[in-house]
């Protein structure tokens, strides 16, 4: 960088940085206004999707800020409209796929609707994590919450904190009914069992999740409800982890018996490990064993065999979630109310009938 030097009137020697190395200001909303033809309330009003601004004046504006590219300062709209067009997200396990995939889904639905997103992640198990983590999105001015977090902790804490601005849970856990939007799980896990059971399988095993997430919950109660419902005789889920390791070493233990033709994982990563286990002993998935899993992560369908599981939509997830807490006038003609979405089996190579 060139520098100008001088002396002072004390005799001191002065550095100055030369006018055209200095960085160039940001354009403002009165360098759209000016340029664009029009006063910078109407700039302000195309920001705003303002329904009095004709097309071709909006189309000019925004024509403009593109030339200048200029980004509004969303903190000072903030202070004059008292919106900050925020929603903050609470996760404690965004590095599993639901919750990744969650995140991503809301993400794009809330950009779609003038929208940003904050995400928070309790780190700790305890209830202070927890709310610390609430406090923070708090902190950013969001206009809502979408609860990801999988615990049944998480929403002991939600309800001692007692919010005062909108949001949504992802987990259903009969507590918070009037906030809660989540995929049906259950249904998802009765798909998968009913397909089991009309396969002709009888011997049925279920890999469970962790005990504290409500998902796992849901799955495994829809496990049994099918099993009991269709008569077919079942024995104690087995807890995992959601890794393929834990999958893994289940099947070399339920393999030492194998007493079952066909194995329901609730999530695809155990699945993974089972079809390893099921190799190894140098048996067949589908013929001697039939797997499905849940969640269809992109990898599912390149397992070999490719993997029977239960597809969540998580893109429309996303879109309900963010329909839920913004406010309905400005959510796109034709969008639906916000309700239970209902998975989906995808049927692949890794089910078959069992074998005589």
């Amino acid at each position: 960088m060139n520098v100008h030097t001088g002396t002072d009137a004390s005799g001191y020697v002065t550095s100055e940085t030369p006018p055209e190395a200095k960085r160039p200001r940001a354009p403002s909303i009165r360098d759209v206004a000016k340029l664009a033809g029009v006063s910078h309330q109407t700039v302000s009003r195309v920001l705003n999707n303002h329904p009095s601004i004709r097309d071709e004046t909006k189309s000019r504006v925004l024509a403009v800020m593109g030339e200048l590219q200029y980004r509004p300062n969303r903190a000072a709209r903030a202070l004059v409209t008292s919106r900050s067009r925020t929603i903050g997200v609470l996760t404690s396990h965004r590095s599993e796929y639901g919750p990744a995939s969650s995140i991503q889904a809301i993400e794009e639905a809330a950009v779609l609707q003038g929208y940003l997103v904050v995400t928070a992640n309790a780190e700790g198990a305890d209830s202070h994590s927890i709310a610390r983590a609430i406090t923070h999105l708090l902190d950013q001015a969001v206009e809502g919450i979408v609860v990801i977090a999988p615990q049944v902790r998480v929403f002991d804490t939600l309800a001692e904190m007692q919010l005062d601005l909108p949001f949504v849970t992802l987990q259903s856990t009969g507590r918070l009914n009037d906030h809660a939007l989540s995929v049906d799980q259950m249904t998802g896990a009765r798909l998968a069992t009913r397909h089991l059971i009309e396969l002709g399988h009888r011997g049925i095993y279920h890999l469970a999740g962790p005990q504290d997430w409500i998902e796992a919950e849901a799955r495994m109660e829809g496990f049994l409800r099918e099993m009991g419902d269709q008569d077919v005789p079942t024995t104690a889920p087995i807890l995992g982890d959601w890794t393929a390791e834990f999958g893994y070493h289940a099947g070399r233990e339920l393999l030492r018996v194998r007493d079952f033709t066909a194995i329901f994982s609730s999530n695809d990563q155990m699945a993974l490990g089972l079809m390893h286990a099921i190799h190894d002993e140098g048996l067949d998935v589908p013929r001697d064993i039939s797997v499905v899993g849940f969640d269809d992560i992109p990898e599912a369908a390149h397992f070999w065999p490719p993997l029977t599981t239960v597809r969540q939509d998580f893109a429309e997830l996303g879109r309900r979630c963010v329909a839920l807490l913004i406010d309905h006038d400005e959510l796109p003609e034709g969008t639906d109310a916000p309700g239970s979405v209902i998975p989906t089996l995808v049927v692949r190579s890794s089910t078959a009938p069992p074998s005589a």
